[in-house]
C-alpha cells in the first residue's frame, strides 16, 4: 500500500526497517495499517482499523509495552498533547530507545525542536519533504512527570479537570455555555437516563449529575473519557462514562430520554460532519418515546435539513449568531 498522508508519505522513502517499531498516535493510513509494529493511540476508530488488519494495538493512557526497536510519534496539532506523548514515552520506553519524530510544519512539527530541547532530548534532523519535518533523539529520563500535564480549572460552578486534546481543554467553550444555559428542563433521573455524546472534559455530563440526571457519557478519545470520569470525581458526582463513535460503546437497544451534546465537526484541520450526521441521523433510535435531543452547533453548519429528515420538526432554543441550540422530540 502506498502512503496518503504526508507524515507518512516522509516515512515510506526512507531507509529504514521499522519492522517491530511502535507508532504512536498516528493519522488513518493504509500504508500504516498494511505494514509492520504495534500501535499505540487514543483515538478509538484508528484502533479499530489496525484491529481489523490482525495488527497489535495499545489503546490505554498507561499500557505495557514490552521493549521495541524504535518508535514514531505523529506531533500532534495540540503542542501540549506532543509534550505530553514525549513525557509518557519516557516513562515507558527503555532509556536509549530510538524516537523518531514526524510532522507536518503548518502542524507546528517545528515546535518539537524546542520542546525536545527543554526536556534535555538532543536531536537529529533526519529528513523533510512535503511539508513535513522527521527528526530523532533517544529515549532518556525527564524531569517532568506525564501525570502534571493534567489540569483543573472552575465553571459553571464545577470543577473541570482536562488534558492537552481535550475540546475545550482548560476553558468553558461558548457553544457549551450557552446550550446549557438553555436547556430545557428534561427528564432523566430515572432508569433510562441522559446521554452526552462526545463528553470532553465533562462539563455537560457534570452539570446533567449536578441537576439530578442518571448520566452516561461517551467520547471517542480515550483523553476524554478520562478527563471526564476525573471531572466527574471532582465534583462527588456519579455518572458511566463509556468511549465509543457516537452511540458504538453503547449496548444495542439502549434508550435514554435525553440525548444532550456539544458533537464534533473537526478531525485535526479537516471538517467532518460524520459524527455529528451519526448523532442526530441515528437518534430517534436511541430514545424513549417523548424523548429528545438537545444539542449546540455552529450556526453555518448544516444541521437543520439533517434533524427535520430525523425527527420531522425541531425547534432552535437560542441564537447568538455563533451558535444554536437545536431541540428535537421523537414523537
Amino acid at each position: 500500500m502506498t502512503a496518503i498522508t504526508p507524515p507518512c508519505q516522509l516515512l515510506e522513502r526512507q531507509d529504514m526497517d521499522y519492522r517491530g517499531w511502535l507508532w504512536v498516535a498516528p493519522p488513518r493510513d493504509p500504508w500504516l495499517e498494511s505494514g509492520q509494529g504495534r500501535l499505540w493511540s487514543t483515538d478509538l476508530g484508528t484502533c479499530q482499523a489496525w484491529r481489523e488488519r490482525g495488527r497489535e494495538v495499545f489503546d490505554t493512557l498507561s499500557p505495557n509495552i514490552a521493549s521495541v526497536p524504535g518508535a514514531v510519534l505523529f506531533w500532534p496539532k495540540a503542542h501540549a498533547l506532543g509534550e505530553w506523548w514525549l513525557l509518557v514515552l519516557c516513562t515507558q520506553l527503555p532509556v536509549g530507545t530510538r524516537l523518531q519524530v514526524v510532522g507536518e510544519n503548518q502542524g507546528g512539527i517545528k515546535r518539537a525542536l524546542k520542546v525536545l530541547a527543554a526536556l534535555g532530548l538532543g536531536c537529529r534532523k533526519v529528513d523533510s519533504a512535503r511539508r513535513c519535518l522527521l527528526l530523532e533523539t533517544l529515549i532518556a529520563p525527564v524531569p517532568i512527570a506525564p501525570d502534571e500535564v493534567w489540569s483543573r480549572f472552575e465553571a459553571l460552578d464545577l470543577t473541570l479537570v482536562s488534558h492537552p486534546g481535550v475540546f475545550g481543554h482548560g476553558k468553558l467553550d461558548e457553544g457549551t455555555r450557552l446550550l446549557l444555559e438553555n436547556l430545557p428542563s428534561l427528564p432523566g433521573a430515572g432508569d433510562t437516563g441522559m446521554l452526552d455524546v462526545g463528553c470532553g472534559d465533562g462539563v455537560i455530563a457534570a452539570w446533567l449529575a449536578r441537576h439530578g440526571a442518571k448520566v452516561t457519557a461517551t467520547d471517542i478519545n480515550a483523553f476524554a473519557v478520562e478527563a471526564t470520569r476525573r471531572t466527574l470525581q471532582a465534583n462527588g458526582l456519579e455518572g458511566r462514562v463509556v468511549q465509543g463513535d457516537v452511540y458504538s460503546g453503547l449496548p444495542d437497544g439502549e434508550r435514554f430520554t435525553a440525548i444532550v451534546s456539544n458533537p464534533p465537526f473537526h478531525q485535526e484541520r479537516d471538517i467532518d460532519y460524520g459524527p455529528a450526521a451519526r448523532l442526530i441521523r441515528e437518534a430517534p433510535g436511541r430514545l424513549m418515546a417523548g424523548g429528545s435531543l438537545t444539542l449546540v452547533a455552529n450556526a453555518f453548519l448544516p444541521y437543520p435539513d439533517l434533524l427535520e429528515a430525523a425527527f420531522g420538526t425541531f425547534t432552535v432554543l437560542a441564537d447568538n449568531r455563533r451558535f444554536r441550540v437545536y431541540h428535537a422530540v421523537k414523537r
